[in-house]
């Protein structure tokens, strides 16, 4: 398959393209330029300034060929998503969209952003998602500050709205790995919260559930959570890891009777999804600092 990756440089995106690489599909990455993958051969690069987010802009030699599948890494908002829908429209099958566990009303209970009781259980694709918009928005930031333009929702209501584009909708959990929380700051600063649940990813798990989602036509039209099987509560997850110096976080505006647990069952049972490391090992190999 042709596959195009918006924005997969780094971290989870660069994942993505060495498991598509492997797997022997054509891999075509549209990214800035700045962040390049020396390790992974193979992979034609398409390098513009345009390619910063919000990306609004796209070369048309992105169209040749024209890609069976684009996984969009680094959709922000309303305005972004129109571009690429707009652009692709008609020149691929489908595309795949990262969004966020943020969009669950859930998670604007646990921040105090949206009003209203704790909502007990797991998040599974059906819950309710926020009535607030735009979560991380700050007036002392400009207009166009990303924190500002950002909002997952809109970029899954855009996405799967285009009745001749299917999409594919992935939400992902807080993810670790070597380059980003490789501390596990996530799980440690809440250890005065021991009964709290947050639902993680491995780096490498999650990029396998997006490449997974992407090489899979059963997605078509499909939201899927993303993340453990199994969310241990924070006590769970410190006794079966080291201590740690990492501060406790104070922010008192969190409401911790809120989870912000998913329910993975969905990708799992429908497009068989595995992981490549068990969540735990992860953990534990991340704070032995293994390659």
């Amino acid at each position: 398959m042709n596959i195009l990756v918006i924005g997969g440089t780094r971290f989870i995106g660069a994942h993505v393209i060495r498991q598509l690489a492997q797997l022997r599909h054509s891999v075509t990455a549209y990214h800035r330029g700045e962040h390049e993958l020396p390790d992974i051969g193979g992979v034609r690069h398409v390098r513009r300034p345009e390619a910063s987010m919000p990306v609004l802009s796209f070369p048309a030699e992105l169209l040749t060929p024209n890609p069976d599948v684009v996984v969009h890494m680094i959709a922000m908002g309303e305005a972004d998503v129109q571009a690429a829908v707009q652009f692709f429209r008609g020149h691929t099958g489908r595309m795949v969209w990262i969004s966020s566990g943020d969009v669950y009303r859930a998670y604007g209970r646990f921040t105090g952003i949206e009003p209203g009781p704790v909502e007990p259980g797991l998040l599974h694709e059906d819950s309710p998602l926020r009535t607030v918009l735009y979560p991380y928005r700050d007036s002392t930031k400009p207009a166009d500050d990303l924190a500002n333009i950002y909002e997952k929702i809109l970029v899954e209501r855009v996405a799967l709205s285009c009745p001749d584009l299917s999409a594919t909708v992935l939400r992902l959990p807080k993810v670790y790995g070597p380059g980003d929380n490789a501390d596990l700051a996530t799980v440690y600063a809440f250890r005065n919260h021991p009964q709290w649940r947050w639902t993680h990813g491995f780096v490498e798990n999650v990029a396998a559930a997006i490449v997974t989602a992407a090489l899979s036509p059963a997605a078509a039209g499909r939201i899927y959570n993303v993340g453990e099987e199994h969310t241990p509560t924070i006590a769970e997850r410190l006794a079966k890891l080291p201590p740690s110096s990492i501060p406790v976080n104070t922010d008192l505006k969190f409401h911790f009777d809120q989870n912000i647990a998913y329910d993975t069952s969905r990708i799992r049972q429908g497009l068989g999804l595995r992981e490549i490391v068990p969540e735990e090992d992860a953990m534990q190999r991340m704070l032995r600092r293994e390659p």
